[in-house]
């Protein structure tokens, strides 16, 4: 081994183990931290973040990395040319930001969140602008230290998607929405032709918790590797990928809410888990970009989840949790109210026909606030207007609207893209593993949902970042990234569920 090889492996591993310890703070605090300890948190996660910024960051990782470069080391394809390769495009991209920004930043998400939460509970959006108008500030300079960035936007964006740009994203929206919105308008004009009010019953919690478990096992979620807590706003996150945590809420009234959000986290914790374990503790462990993380989430919440086979086996089990609430009722009766279409308030419980253009608001939104044209403080009457032009409903108050993402509470600014484009993502590999897989469907309907990880993880989960998100699309599915396959997907299950043709 290289003598500069082995001292970048220590100090790889030692910031991954400051980024580990630091998100079981976070993971903490999101679940079971008492309100009181926010303060120390802050200062806590402050500290961590900042010392595994400085030490990745550093001339020591820089000098060993041109050292190794100057070998030819990160020009091949051996392990250590692809750890190098990577680090040197991370250590890159993360010089652009001063390590006093880090702790900065972390600290004032820590009081964002608090305050968010605060605000959600009022139903009272002003409680949180103080914080948000920080973290706007915060995100504008950190997009600003990007020098190749026409604007402090396209800035931000490189740090969630690096492949793409926002006239690209501008282009992907408009072509959707040529499709999604007069489809909806369709579907709305025929809304009696699937019948949901059954749904709106009591759902215990007890058995609601014992179905999201099942569920997520039955994909492959593993629970010794892993756990399942309840918070505000699901979320997914991993101190390694032996220890993968995600969590769900539970609203009596509306069981499948919680039941998506478990399969959409868990799609997560199957991609963390996948990783690969030879690159532990480095930069290739990592996915190659949030709009590929959500493609597998999106995945296994929506294309497996919402599927009439995976119906066909999980409504015995759900219907002997909740023999009452399901009596006379049918696989296929679940099947169509879980895919009901229509405009809706709430991003997270969206369904896939309209999902995305709840990600169009909050872009719009977001472009515009970084341009100067729209005041934190007039947010939640801009929303109010998205949603009308959008959606044709106004949400009745702030929890139902401007409060609902928790992202902005953590200055996550550019990152809702991340989910249009994995829903783009995920219907491409699912055609391509359909191709592969022609069994797929009875395996669903049988329980049998290995054939569908096992191809994920040989065309997707392994690679961890040696490709870029439109490398891996190509090399998952020999295609480059295009739309096809996720309007085909969308017209054909919801042409036919509505009896649109």
């Amino acid at each position: 081994m290289d003598s500069d090889y082995q001292p970048l492996l220590d100090v790889l591993a030692e910031v991954s183990d400051l980024n580990a310890a630091s998100a079981v703070l976070n993971w903490d605090e999101l679940t079971y931290m008492p309100k009181g300890g926010a303060r120390a948190r802050g200062e806590q996660e402050a500290t961590l973040s900042r010392l595994a910024h400085q030490a990745f960051t550093s001339d020591q990782v820089g000098e060993l990395l041109a050292n190794l470069e100057a070998k030819g080391v990160g020009s091949g394809s051996e392990p250590a040319d692809l750890v190098v390769h990577e680090t040197r495009i991370q250590y890159d991209r993360m010089r652009l930001v001063p390590s006093e920004w880090v702790g900065r930043h972390s600290a004032a998400a820590s009081r964002a969140y608090q305050s968010w939460a605060k605000a959600r509970e009022a139903k009272d959006f002003s409680l949180f602008a103080p914080d948000l108008e920080i973290q706007l500030a915060l995100a504008k300079e950190r997009g600003s230290y990007v020098p190749s960035a026409a604007d402090p936007y396209q800035g931000l964006l490189y740090f969630h998607e690096p492949d793409f740009s926002v006239d690209e994203l501008d282009r992907l929206f408009s072509d959707l929405a040529a499709f999604l919105s007069p489809l909806l308008a369709e579907i709305s004009s025929h809304a009696d032709r699937v019948d949901r009010s059954w749904i709106n019953v009591e759902w215990p919690e007890a058995e609601q918790w014992k179905a999201f478990r099942a569920a997520t096992e039955a994909i492959g979620f593993d629970y010794h590797h892993g756990r399942l807590d309840p918070t505000i706003h699901p979320f997914e996150t991993s101190f390694d990928r032996d220890d993968v945590r995600i969590t769900t809420r539970i609203i009596p009234r509306d069981l499948f809410s919680g039941f998506f959000g478990s399969l959409h986290e868990a799609g997560h914790g199957l991609y963390e888990r996948g990783l690969p374990e030879a690159f532990r503790r480095t930069p290739m462990a990592e996915a190659s970009s949030s709009g590929m993380h959500e493609s597998q989430s999106r995945l296994w919440e929506n294309l497996v989840g919402r599927s009439m086979p995976f119906w066909q086996f999980f409504f015995p089990r759900l219907q002997a949790l909740f023999p009452s609430q399901l009596q006379g009722r049918s696989a296929t009766d679940v099947y169509r109210a879980v895919n009901w279409s229509g405009p809706s308030f709430n991003r997270t419980e969206a369904d896939e026909v309209s999902y995305n253009l709840h990600v169009i608001l909050r872009f719009r939104l977001e472009r515009r606030l970084f341009a100067g044209e729209l005041a934190v403080k007039d947010l939640p009457q801009a929303w109010r207007q998205e949603m009308k032009t959008l959606f044709g409903i106004v949400p009745e108050d702030d929890l139902a609207g401007v409060l609902q993402d928790v992202h902005w509470s953590f200055g996550g600014f550019a990152a809702f893209p991340s989910y249009t484009l994995g829903n783009v993502i995920a219907a491409q590999l699912m055609a391509a593993a359909r191709d592969d897989l022609p069994e797929l469907d009875r395996s669903f309907a049988t329980g049998d949902f290995s054939p569908l990880l096992k191809w994920l993880g040989t065309h997707v989960h392994q690679h961890g970042a040696r490709y870029t998100t439109k490398q891996l699309v190509e090399v998952a599915t020999g295609q480059p990234l295009v739309i096809g396959a996720y309007r085909a997907y969308i017209e054909g299950k919801y042409r036919s569920l509505y009896d649109l043709d």
